[in-house]
């Protein structure tokens, strides 16, 4: 009976932010971080962070990822079910209503700069889940220096106009890490 009323509170607190978070999963990852880490206490910090980091090399969304973990660590299956359910439900609504008369609802200057706002409003949250990710993150010299190298490629990519994948970039940091690992076991040696 617990795990049916957590998964109940489960679908309804992702259904609330699927609902009122735009820009994907990203821009959740401060909510999320603060609904499960802070308020409820689902899951520790260390545990959030190695959620993303799960849930950005896994195939699919990261906020269905997410809410498929989360759901999973607090309640089993039922959770993570009820979990995904509640995030994408709202999103899928949206979207399938708003088809209906999408080239309207565009042309509209209102909802055109409304959009604006919300895009800027999305970079924030997006910088926002990243400082507080570093922060929550064990500094090595190892994490330091992939988290540098990455911002830095990342914006360079972006500037420049390269298009390497995200994929790539984390198969990188992956291989970094794994040849770093190598080479201090043997440095110990």
């Amino acid at each position: 009976m617990e795990r049916i009323k957590k998964s109940i509170s489960l679908f309804l607190t992702m259904f609330r932010i699927g609902a009122f978070t735009f820009g994907g999963g990203y821009a959740m990852l401060a909510l999320l971080e603060n609904e499960f880490v802070t308020i409820k206490g689902y899951l520790t910090n260390d545990e959030f962070v190695d959620m993303v980091a799960i849930a950005e090399s896994t195939p699919g969304p990261l906020a269905i990822n997410s809410a498929t973990y989360i759901g999973y660590k607090s309640a089993g299956v039922l959770g993570s079910i009820f979990a995904t359910l509640g995030v994408s439900t709202p999103p899928f609504l949206i979207i399938y209503i708003i088809s209906f008369f999408l080239d309207e609802f565009l042309a509209i200057q209102t909802v055109s700069s409304a959009f604006m706002g919300i895009q800027a409003a999305i970079g924030f949250l997006i910088l926002r889940a990243g400082l507080k990710l570093f922060k929550g993150m064990k500094k090595t010299l190892l994490s330091v220096l992939v988290f540098v190298t990455v911002v830095l490629f990342t914006l360079i990519n972006k500037l420049c106009g390269l298009g390497v994948s995200v994929i790539m970039i984390i198969v990188v940091s992956a291989l970094f890490g794994i040849v770093f690992n190598m080479i201090r076991e043997v440095v110990k040696r």
